[in-house]
């Protein structure tokens, strides 16, 4: 077994544990060895191999900023990359392959964008040791094996990398100019104008990168990578801020790009993407923020289907001690059943744009997903149930009604302050299956955006309510989190009675989580038109008919999977008008 310490820094406060609680408690120091001794910066540091593995210093730090953990040496060796002494051990690389789009999937703070980084440059590995790494020690490490062969023409040049970053959102506050200006900036192919095209930015290529959506400054990231001449491209969460619409073509898009001359290599949340996407992936798996392992590569609906089981049957690895499964649920029958809230005829304008809607029941116990493009009206609809848009007569009767919006707002509030009700209430229920127990002496400010997401949804549905709104809950989430959170939402409108509309583009996260769907049509930014709400059948028939696609249950994990275009079961199933199988 090959052991490894872990001391989180930034969560390592001595001043407050009562001056190295730790070190006060570690047998090996009482004993008179230098086991915990005080880092330069005033942090715990722990000597690895005089650590005995008691693990009294994890369990006892107020903090959780310590983990002391056993691994098996045959699956680790020396690790790739390591973030100080005592920081995040990554093992291991996913290796891209020309003419194949090659996945890579794991939790957050597992490694992927480390491994990325690595793999174009932008991070140089450092091998666990003091000093980086040089191409020909990672070519000795990898001797052998396919990814030496990818180092070795990395080394000489063969290999140009484009890596399109995860955090699209710092483009505005590193680049003042319009979007032309900055695709020309980058544009070594000159083919500005047919990727601008192919993307749908033509209509915004004069606006200033500052003003523009977050949908549309996804895809000019994609835009300004694809632009560059290399036969590597890298893409960290392409489809984020996209709608399921965006999210296909892009997925398209990328797929074209790969040939016997170019490799593309994914991160990506949404699953059902990522396997509509991708001909490979890597499975990452270990504990967040402080290890994290590659897998060798899996054919995608194998891989896919393993991380769900969570478990490597080659490695003999269980990652993960519950299976995550997809229930084939008969379609819902009424029954009688009572009703919550109910809307009259709705027909609003606002500003150049007109929102329109048919009266609609929502009954006691639904949880339904809101489908549709960006810029439809989702979150206007959404606005004018919680009362934040006005409208004459909407709603029917007095309800109390809990919101969460899009865009959250953060403070130096304490989350233990901010979610003070559901630590009261709800702990059991909301706190610990979310794991958020860390997160309880941070300041909101001081969260990751996945954090604060998953923040926001606890305090919403600890409200006292009748009927929960939720906006784009899955943002920054990645595939555990997203499905754990559909199970709390799930369980929480049964046990209390209560009812849930959900917005959301991850078509998987919605397929988990709702018993009906409510589709907008129209066209974005000019009008929307509110339909249903359906069963999930009749919902999703109505929703793919637009995008030409159809689905059906992986016969393994029930999970669902987009047929191949004009394959034999897409077009039986588009004849039958059944193309979403539930």
């Amino acid at each position: 077994m090959t052991r490894i310490a872990i001391v989180r820094k930034k969560d390592c406060n001595p001043a407050t544990c009562g001056e190295y609680l730790c070190k006060k408690l570690c047998p090996i120091n009482r004993a008179g060895e230098p086991c915990i001794q005080i880092g330069e910066d005033g942090k715990a540091e722990i000597d690895e191999v005089l650590c005995t593995g008691c693990g009294i210093c994890s369990n006892r730090c107020p903090f959780g900023a310590i983990d002391i953990i056993k691994l098996p040496a045959e699956l680790t060796q020396d690790p790739i990359h390591r973030y100080g002494h005592n920081g995040f051990h990554l093992y291991n690389l996913p290796i891209p392959i020309f003419g194949k789009v090659v996945g890579v999937l794991g939790v957050n703070g597992i490694g992927k964008s480390t491994a990325i980084n690595i793999l174009a440059g932008v991070l140089k590995p450092n091998m666990g040791k003091e000093k980086e790494a040089s191409y020909q020690d990672l070519i000795e490490f990898y001797k052998g094996s396919e990814a030496q062969k990818f180092f070795e023409k990395i080394r000489d040049g063969e290999i140009k990398v484009a890596l399109k970053p995860q955090e699209v959102d710092k483009i505005p506050k590193s680049f003042d100019g319009t979007v032309r200006e900055l695709l020309e900036k980058v544009d070594e192919k000159k083919e500005l104008e047919k990727i601008s095209e192919m993307l749908e930015l033509t209509k915004i290529l004069n606006r200033d990168v500052k003003t523009i959506s977050g949908g549309e400054l996804q895809r000019v990231a994609i835009a300004a990578t694809v632009l560059k001449k290399a036969n590597l491209y890298i893409f960290d969460e392409p489809t984020s801020y996209l709608d399921i619409k965006q999210r296909l073509k892009i997925s398209k898009f990328l797929k074209e790009l790969a040939d016997e001359n170019t490799a593309v290599l994914v991160i990506e949340h949404d699953l059902i993407i990522l396997d509509f996407l991708t001909d490979l992936i890597h499975i990452m798996y270990g504990k967040q923020a402080a290890y994290g392992i590659v897998s060798q590569p899996k054919s995608t609906r194998v891989g896919i289907n393993v991380y769900l089981s969570g478990y490597l049957k080659e490695e003999n690895v269980r990652f993960r001690p519950n299976q995550i499964k997809f229930e084939v649920r008969p379609e819902e029958k009424r029954e009688n059943k009572e009703e919550v809230v109910n809307w009259n005829k709705v027909d609003i304008k606002l500003g150049d744009f007109e929102l329109k809607a048919k009266k609609g029941i929502i009954h006691r116990h639904d949880v339904i997903g809101i489908l549709g493009e960006n810029g439809i009206g989702k979150t206007s609809f959404v606005k004018v149930l919680a009362k934040e848009i006005k409208s004459d007569s909407v709603i029917e009767g007095e309800i109390k009604i809990a919101y969460k919006p899009q865009y959250l707002e953060s403070s130096d509030e304490l989350v233990m302050q901010y979610l003070n009700n559901a630590i009261m209430h709800h702990s059991s229920q909301l706190i610990k299956p979310l794991n958020v127990e860390p997160l309880l002496t941070k300041q909101l400010n001081q969260l990751s955006g996945g954090e604060l997401q998953k923040v926001c949804i606890i305090k919403t549905l600890a409200e006292d309510a009748d009927l929960y709104l939720l906006d784009e809950p899955s943002a920054y989430l990645d595939v555990e989190q997203r499905l754990r959170i559909a199970k709390v939402i799930q369980e929480r409108m049964e046990k209390r009675g209560t009812s849930c509309l959900v917005v959301d583009h991850d078509l998987l996260f919605i397929d988990y989580l709702s018993k009906k769907l409510i589709v907008f049509e129209g066209e974005p930014a000019i009008k929307g038109n509110v339909t249903g709400p359906y069963n999930m059948q009749n919902g999703m028939n109505k929703f793919l008919t637009d995008l030409k696609i159809t689905f059906r249950r992986d016969p393994e994990s029930h999970r669902p999977r987009a047929n191949k275009f004009n394959s034999q079961t897409d077009r039986q199933q588009k004849s039958e008008n059944r193309l979403y199988y539930i």
